[in-house]
């Protein structure tokens, strides 16, 4: 059995995904602005998260690969929080760092 592979459609960065699967257009904008709202949110946690994480590994001198072996994950994850890479985390993976080195997490809506 023959798996099909074609690429038939790219979307372009930025573009409303929604118009293209044919939204009308006010819904199409409406979505799409609500969808850039809840992943700017998403990111300003995670890089609340990482800065945690960063001030840590700043504060006790750490090396990378000391922090990595600390917080269970490979030194290139380590790289990773530092350098800001917030598309390579979950926020729970994030929290579960946070946990390992004694810091609890409190979410407050506002």
């Amino acid at each position: 059995m023959k798996v099909d592979t074609e690429i038939r459609h790219v979307t372009q960065p930025g573009a409303n995904l929604f118009l293209e699967l044919g939204f009308l257009p006010d819904e199409a904008e409406r979505l799409h602005e609500a969808s850039m709202r809840q992943i700017d949110d998403t990111r300003q946690v995670k890089e609340q998260l990482m800065g945690e994480l960063t001030t840590w590994i700043e504060q006790h001198q750490l090396r990378q690969a000391d922090a990595a072996a600390i917080l269970m994950v490979s030194r290139p994850r380590v790289s990773d929080v530092v350098n800001k890479k917030t598309a390579k985390f979950t926020i729970d993976a994030l929290v579960e760092m946070l946990s390992r080195i004694g810091k609890s997490v409190r979410l407050a809506v506002g």
